[in-house]
């Protein structure tokens, strides 16, 4: 009788909530400790708190920290090339959404990419004799479908069976492969990522995966009001129990009262630069190309159809048909024409690290000068506020 009940008798609620509990922490696990910790070093945390995740990964997905950790620093290194693990825009969504944790052991088989992008990772006893050696790996998801069995009886057979496709599923395959496929852009980055709202409890955080790919040494992955990281709310509490310290979070944007452009004016937006683009979509791009389409006689309204994106898409993104209605529809509108322009021409400015000081401040100055005599009412506005940023903290000042 034990054995077909098991030690406890839950009701079909009680187990649900076990099961969302176990996969939860399994989650936190991989976006804490894998991701934000390992691969990143956007927080260190407690030995003691390490070794928990540690064991918790091995007793749940047979997990290894520096492979996990390398394959994740190579998909970020070679993202969305031939060369990334798992990249839906080379593989296709539906073998990355299917087979994502079929690619993750065949790259963890791949000894070049261990070594080269695995540093930094556990090396103690532990790690190599029971986290790491071959015959022993497994034992620790067979360990827990006998813990299930012996609480909960044969139903705890099926919760075993969801604990172990938790992150095949959600991390695997929802994360790796609809975050580079579908979703909204915060932040023009140079991969097709994308985030993935709202799946915050049940991805840890990690559906933010613009935010992340634009800030990958950040702890925290959410940047607007209505985005909720459920891992940054967890690194929060280890703080408050001294059991982890953040090391970055994405810059936050400081403005003085000033109407000159100098090298402070470009080092801030060298160190905002993802936030600048932003805000030239939301206060520049948007609002001109809304006007523009109003006022665009029948002839040409075609244009704009789906071109609202490509004004301030990626480059590298943009395929070759969609740069051809790119080309048409600046070649017959001199006004998104000019904010076009001036959008490539503002990036310009720094990613070209060959220049020095001066010829970058003398670049900018010359940039907001053609954009204030522009005639663009939203372009002279941006120009006159990009003056405003600073690297300088705020003074407090004195009551």
């Amino acid at each position: 009788m034990f054995l077909l009940e098991g030690v406890f008798s839950p009701t079909p609620l009680q187990l649900v909530i076990y099961t969302l509990i176990v996969t939860h922490i399994t989650i936190v696990s991989v976006t804490v400790y894998l991701h934000r910790h390992s691969a990143h070093r956007a927080l260190d945390v407690h030995p003691a708190l390490g070794h928990f995740f540690r064991f918790w990964l091995w007793l749940t997905t047979s997990m290894n920290t520096k492979e996990w950790t390398a394959i994740h620093r190579k998909h970020h290194a070679f993202c969305e090339t031939e060369n990334d693990p798992h990249s839906p825009q080379v593989l296709g969504l539906k073998k990355v959404l299917s087979e994502g944790a079929e690619l993750y052991r065949a790259e963890s088989f791949n000894k070049e990419t261990v070594d080269r992008f695995g540093a930094g990772t556990p090396d103690d006893w532990i790690e190599r004799n029971v986290y790491s050696r071959p015959y022993m790996r497994d034992v620790g998801i067979y360990l827990q479908l006998l813990i299930n069995f012996v609480l909960f009886g044969p139903i705890g057979i099926t919760v075993w069976a969801v604990q172990m496709v938790w992150i095949p599923i959600f991390a695997a395959g929802i994360v790796n492969g609809v975050g580079h496929f579908w979703g909204y852009r915060n932040f023009e980055c140079k991969d097709a990522s994308r985030n993935i709202s709202p799946w915050g409890i049940l991805i840890g955080g990690e559906e933010l995966h613009n935010n992340h790919h634009t800030y990958p040494s950040s702890a925290k992955l959410s940047v607007r009001k209505f985005e909720f990281d459920m891992g940054w709310a967890w690194i929060r509490l280890f703080e408050v129990l001294r059991l982890a310290k953040v090391n970055r979070v994405a810059p936050t944007p400081v403005f003085v009262e000033k109407n000159t452009v100098d090298l402070d004016t470009v080092r801030a937006l060298m160190h905002n630069r993802f936030q600048v683009m932003a805000r030239y979509k939301k206060e520049v791009i948007t609002p001109v190309f809304a006007e523009e389409k109003a006022r665009a006689s029948e002839a040409t309204r075609a244009f704009f159809r789906r071109a609202n994106a490509l004004l301030h898409r990626e480059e590298s993104l943009i395929s070759d048909r969609a740069r051809e209605r790119l080309q048409q529809l600046t070649e017959n509108n001199e006004t998104l024409k000019a904010i076009y322009q001036h959008r490539l021409r503002l990036q310009e400015i720094w990613s070209r690290t060959s220049q020095n000081s001066q010829e970058m401040v003398d670049a900018l100055v010359q940039w907001c000068h053609d954009a204030e005599q522009s005639g663009i009412r939203a372009l002279q506005e941006f120009a006159d506020q990009l003056k405003a940023y600073s690297v300088q903290p705020v003074p407090v000042l004195a009551r």
